[in-house]
């Protein structure tokens, strides 16, 4: 390795500050000596979750202090976007016995024949890798209800109301974290005038709890269809959960739940840590939850 490339690494790895890389490099791999979590079975609701090699650990850690703090025991669905590894795989089954875990060869050959009817979504899932999370969470799902979940989300208390509206069986809208702003590829006025429904603001599909019945196909279908819908790759697929959630009917999680670029935890159930803030993930996030025992109680 040249001089230049040498400087080049380290500046990458401590761009965002040495605590950063500590908890992101040394402490993170920590969580893979904490106990399994044996059982997860409780039909009311399942966990889907789509990761890679690239983001399976922040999963480990995302899961881990969701089950922890929540004290349910929800089934789990892993979808791997086909780079999962093999070593990823088996990590997963030790942490998570009972989890399902859906290879991506296999999920293409079960799901895209379902979508044969249906070529817009087809060509979607086909070209969009982000794409699993609308059409294979919702044919893999084995409950009524479905707790959305990315893996850059930490937890660090109950998180009581997202649970109230989960257990609430005469709760019957779909419920997810608000963004910071709208970040869509259609705007508000194209779907009123093409579908006559109005779109709802801030909508985020990293967190929420969202019904079987609001991911109806015949709805992508036609949704897939409004002018340039198809843009930006991960717009895209939380277009779609706005989309299905705003004619299903649909509210935000309480403003502690919101998507914030700035300020602190500060008292939150939960933080997610989206790409600008990935780093906090780890300087904030994993320091928070290390400096307040929750590897050692994983020990227990």
């Amino acid at each position: 390795m040249s001089i230049g490339s040498a400087i080049y690494q380290l500046q990458q790895k401590y761009k965002d500050g040495f605590v950063t890389a500590y908890y992101r490099d040394c402490v993170r791999k920590s969580i893979l000596n904490s106990h399994p979590i044996p059982n997860t079975s409780d039909g009311v609701c399942e966990i889907h979750v789509l990761t890679s090699a690239k983001d399976w650990l922040n999963l480990v850690w995302t899961l881990k202090s969701f089950y922890h703090f929540s004290q349910r025991q929800y089934s789990l669905c892993i979808h791997d976007d086909g780079t999962l590894t093999q070593e990823n795989i088996a990590t997963f089954k030790y942490h998570f016995p009972n989890a399902r875990i859906i290879d991506r060869k296999q999920a293409d050959e079960n799901v895209l024949p379902l979508l044969s009817c249906y070529p817009r979504c087809l060509d979607f899932r086909k070209t969009n890798h982000l794409s699993p999370k609308v059409f294979d969470f919702a044919l893999y799902l084995q409950s009524d209800r479905l707790l959305l979940l990315d893996s850059d989300i930490l937890f660090f208390k109950e998180p009581t109301e997202l649970l109230n509206r989960i257990e609430n069986l005469d709760y019957q809208l779909n419920t997810l974290n608000a963004d910071v702003d709208s970040a869509y590829t259609v705007g508000p006025e194209i779907v009123k005038t093409n579908i006559g429904f109005d779109l709802a603001a801030r909508v985020n599909s990293g967190l929420g709890l969202i019904h079987k019945n609001s991911l109806n196909l015949n709805w992508i279908e036609e949704f897939l269809d409004l002018p340039n819908i198809i843009g930006h790759f991960w717009r895209i697929e939380q277009t779609i959960y706005a989309l299905c959630s705003s004619r299903f009917g649909v509210e935000l999680l309480p403003p502690a739940y919101n998507v914030h670029l700035e300020g602190s935890i500060n008292g939150s159930p939960s933080r997610h840590y989206v790409g600008k803030i990935r780093h906090l993930m780890y300087s904030e996030g994993i320091r928070h939850l290390v400096q307040n025992r929750f590897l050692k109680e994983l020990h227990r």
